[in-house]
């Protein structure tokens, strides 16, 4: 079978989406003639009538109308094709706006950041540190680092950079002297440290073999700030449920120690939250790119903590 030329098929959408050869002819460049017989290499290779046509209008036929939003999409692809190169081409400038967790922000975003201003100098960043959830076009956000399934959006695109693991951990002190927890159900005997989220506890989530298993506290210690959290639980005050990139060093120094570990609930990932390809800007298209390769073999607090299992 013949193949079909792609400045045929050009001119047949172009013909659809203005309503005339003529328009069509003059958005392309083209004399009328010429899209006249784009248009009928077309009806004769697939061997149906594509269009009716009236000195009046254009109009699709059954036929058209199935190959017409085909072809469309199939030009729409190549598009997007040619404008993610150019943007891959294009100098990075302006104010790249960034929204991330506070605690994961500052620990693991801010060095990525400072790396990527360095490569472009002429760029600048401002950065959000919040638990708040953005609308990002809305509010002019370039790109979001979120955690957990994101909400289903047609302009957004995600894409999963790291995961984030829950664990239960305390000091080698406390530990010595109080014992280490052998199920979730002695969790109701130990001192623990519990993070508080819009004045409630965040619950420790576990699995067992009977299903998930919710830990509310009361804890010794509430705080609303899981840094704070982390030097509570490196005092010795009692037991933490921490993410793996808050507490990964103390846990490969030794200070802090995991237990609980067969009841890990399993890990959400953590994402990269953008606009669609079409809102895409040269600042986030390199960003995006920077830490994906920063972090190609594995997230930096990978190292600290073996895998969920």
């Amino acid at each position: 079978m013949e193949p079909y030329r792609l400045g045929d098929i050009a001119a047949f959408v172009a013909a659809v989406r203005s309503g005339s050869f003529t328009a069509a002819a003059t958005g392309l460049g083209l004399t009328r003639s010429a899209v006249g017989k784009s248009i009928a290499r077309l009806e004769s290779q697939l061997g149906v009538r594509l269009l009716h046509r009236t000195t009046r209008k254009l109009s699709l036929t059954d036929e058209g109308s199935i190959v017409y939003e085909r072809w469309r999409q199939i030009l729409e692809e190549l598009e997007d094709v040619d404008a993610t190169m150019a943007l891959r081409r294009s100098h990075p400038t302006g104010t790249l706006r960034l929204i991330t967790p506070p605690s994961f922000g500052q620990r693991h975003i801010m060095p990525v950041i400072h790396d990527y201003l360095k490569q472009w100098p002429e760029l600048r960043a401002e950065l959000w540190f919040t638990d708040r959830f953005v609308d990002l076009i809305e509010e002019g956000f370039d790109i979001a680092l979120r955690i957990g399934t994101p909400k289903q959006d047609s302009l957004i695109l995600t894409r999963t950079v790291a995961w984030q693991q829950f664990i239960v951990c305390a000091s080698p002190e406390y530990l010595a002297r109080r014992g280490a927890p052998m199920n979730p159900a002695e969790l109701a005997d130990h001192d623990t440290i519990v993070y508080i989220n819009a004045e409630r506890p965040r619950p420790w989530r576990l699995q067992t073999e009977n299903g998930p298993f919710l830990y509310e506290g009361p804890g010794r210690i509430n705080i609303d700030n899981s840094e704070a959290v982390r030097e509570s639980a490196l005092a010795g005050f009692g037991l933490a449920h921490l993410a793996n990139y808050v507490i990964g060093d103390d846990l490969r120094a030794g200070r802090l120690v995991e237990v609980l570990r067969a009841y890990r609930p399993p890990p959400d990932p953590i994402r990269l939250v953008y606009p669609s390809k079409r809102h895409l800007t040269p600042r986030t298209r390199a960003f995006i790119d920077f830490l994906v390769e920063r972090w190609g073999a594995g997230a930096p607090w990978d190292s600290a903590i073996a895998p969920h299992t």
